[in-house]
């Protein structure tokens, strides 16, 4: 309910301007990890590529595989754990899905499978959010209500890390139905060039939003980066 605003026409959006910078060839197989409910993979297949989305969440790709079709497929899996080695021509981690794991071997993990799932001619895209941007503009309180159920938003952060505090209260109700804590780590740019060269890639371009403009440490809102193997 609270993230319903993240509709299909925003996925779209950002995938027909990716697609239009990366022109991959009818066909090409990608790979979408951590790809929730599946509605960037959804778009991909469209467009006329072999997809193949990945989750951890059970409920998601039972979601998700009521859409599956001759290129579109969905698997449960834990993106810490390999998954079909040097099979794709495209990897794609969107709308920072990636750094809630609670150690550093977790996350570089991840990005192996990421790497490995590759050709060796393949193109990985990791959108990440820019640390610099959410630490100078971090909202630390906001309330939204939805069909009468209230979330009540708190954010802070630490030196290596954002939390968002989610409390979920339905209409007139004083006490929280639930209570949740997210977590993200606080990765730059630096990180990512360190955690993706130990697996043997590279950064070819970095974009700052999903316009795919420039990429300024202090102004953008995002971090999206495209890497190939050295």
């Amino acid at each position: 309910m609270l993230y319903q605003h993240r509709d299909d026409r925003e996925a779209f959006a950002f995938i027909n301007t990716l697609i239009g910078y990366l022109q991959p060839p009818q066909g090409a197989t990608m790979l979408d990890i951590a790809c929730g409910k599946g509605r960037h993979s959804k778009a991909l297949a469209e467009m006329g590529f072999d997809v193949t989305g990945i989750d951890l969440s059970h409920a998601s790709i039972e979601e998700a595989k009521q859409d599956e079709s001759d290129r579109l497929h969905f698997y449960q899996h834990d993106m810490r754990r390999t998954f079909r080695v040097h099979y794709y021509d495209y990897g794609f981690n969107f709308f920072t899905s990636f750094g809630y794991f609670n150690t550093r071997r977790e996350h570089d993990n991840a990005i192996r499978t990421m790497a490995q799932s590759l050709k060796r001619t393949g193109t990985l895209v990791i959108d990440y959010l820019n640390v610099h941007y959410v630490e100078a503009g971090l909202e630390k309180a906001a309330i939204h209500t939805v069909d009468d159920v209230q979330f009540q938003i708190t954010r802070w952060h630490d030196e290596t890390h954002f939390f968002k505090q989610i409390q979920v209260l339905d209409a007139g109700a004083h006490a929280p139905r639930h209570l949740y804590t997210e977590r993200v780590a606080k990765f730059t740019l630096g990180d990512f060039t360190e955690m993706l060269a130990y697996q043997g890639l590279q950064i070819q371009e970095v974009f700052g939003d999903y316009h795919l403009g420039q990429y300024d440490i202090h102004y953008s809102p995002r971090m999206i980066l495209l890497a190939k193997y050295r």
